[in-house]
């Protein structure tokens, strides 16, 4: 099946789940980051649309352990980059619908949670198709090494997800369930 098609059907089932109450732990999340000693001082995260896994209460738990956040802001020829942000600032809507920080102060994550459509055992990711994401990963790169953390319910979880090579694969996957 070709990755729009995929696309459309995953989305879809994440429409239908939208009532059920599916939660990340954020205490879960920080006590596998310490485990693991994977830096946080600076973390990536998203404002969550379409209905994605909510990340913000992870985010603002990180914050209250001295997490420096930041979100993403969209740049011309499908370029981001990631900007600080604390919850209380304002925030603006890009032309794809997404709330973006309206900071100046470019942040380089440790850590960068990614948004997801469906995963498989992998750590293989399939997003919206824009490839953000996977370029954003191969110009930070360049200056450091990032840890990639998709977040997604267990339901979205496929056998296999096609992948070109372009497509970044992550490091970790949480959910509701399980870390891989």
């Amino acid at each position: 099946m070709s990755k729009s098609r995929l696309r459309g059907k995953i989305l879809n089932i994440r429409k239908i789940n939208l009532y059920k109450k599916f939660r990340l732990c954020p205490e879960r999340i920080f006590k596998f980051l310490k485990k693991n000693k994977i830096n946080f001082k600076n973390v990536g995260g998203y404002y969550p649309c379409n209905y994605e896994i909510d990340d913000l209460e992870i985010l603002n738990f990180l914050r209250n352990k001295k997490a420096h956040i930041s979100l993403p802001i969209v740049r011309e020829n499908n370029q981001m980059d990631f900007f600080k942000w604390i919850n209380e600032d304002p925030l603006k809507i890009n032309k794809y619908g997404i709330a973006e920080p309206i900071s100046s102060k470019k942040v380089y994550p440790d850590i960068i949670f990614f948004p997801l459509v469906a995963y498989d055992k992998n750590l293989n990711r399939l997003g919206y198709g824009g490839g953000f994401y996977d370029r954003y990963v191969e110009k930070i790169a360049k200056v450091k090494n990032i840890v990639k953390i998709g977040l997604a319910f267990s339901y979205q979880e496929l056998k296999v997800i096609p992948i070109s090579k372009f497509d970044k694969k992550l490091d970790f996957i949480i959910t509701e369930k399980k870390i891989i």
